[in-house]
């Protein structure tokens, strides 16, 4: 996909899309993520013991849930269950939005357009994160992981295309700001445009070869683009 200015992509939007870790939370910064890993990989090494040493290869969480399918449907329930109940957990003592967060989400549904958080993450985490720093106000949907799903989550375009549906606008006009490679992959699944949040050094190049339209490296410069109201609706 060819680079456009942020401000141009920005016009074109009527749904805005977050992904959750990164540009809204930092998910694990108070309960580190390999720790997490680690405890979701014990789990699973006493149902399967050979998939649990692969998963204990992981320091991604996310990974071990991916993994879960090789075992049994009672592997994934329990897997998804306890990823939940940590995560949860997590974004109690993930402190502060991202910087810029709040200010992005404020000026997206200031400006009229329809604004979706779309995570990888369990919704019940991300309610829970929006309701802690009143956030839920800016919001009009929440879509999470899909529970026992771990198939339908990014690169898959299921929750964009979800999203889409439930606030009621057209995918070609939505966009998602993510900040990994799966989430703009989603997107071009989705048929969706994608804004790339560079929040660690490297990233643009990755971002900009998986179809991101612009790249950014603070959120902050996302709020101010969202200020002007959409060219289409």
């Amino acid at each position: 996909m060819a680079s456009e200015s942020l401000a141009a992509t920005v016009a074109a939007t009527s749904g805005v899309l977050f992904d959750f870790d990164g540009p809204v939370c930092d998910v694990f910064a108070g309960h580190p993520a390999p720790g997490v890993a680690r405890e979701l990989a014990a789990m699973l090494a006493e149902i399967d013991a050979t998939t649990g040493e692969q998963a204990l290869e992981t320091d991604d969480p996310m990974e071990v849930l991916r993994l879960a399918p090789r075992v049994s449907e009672d592997a994934v329930h329990r897997i998804e269950e306890a990823l939940t109940s940590a995560e949860v957990s997590a974004v109690k003592a993930a402190g502060d939005p991202v910087t810029g967060a709040m200010d992005s989400l404020r000026a997206a549904h200031a400006s009229g357009r329809r604004v979706a958080i779309v995570s990888n993450n369990s919704a019940a985490c991300v309610r829970e994160f929006l309701s802690l720093h009143s956030l839920d106000r800016f919001v009009h949907q929440v879509i999470g992981r899909a529970p026992n799903r771990p198939d339908l989550m990014k690169p898959s375009p299921f929750s964009l295309e979800r999203a889409a549906k439930e606030l009621g606008v057209k995918a070609s006009t939505c966009t998602l700001i993510g900040d990994s490679t799966t989430d703009i992959e989603a997107a071009a699944r989705a048929g969706s445009m994608a804004i790339g949040f560079a929040n660690k050094p490297g990233k643009e190049a990755s971002l900009a070869a998986a179809g991101a339209r612009t790249i950014v490296t603070a959120m902050a410069t996302v709020a101010e683009a969202l200020l002007t109201p959409p060219l289409t609706r």
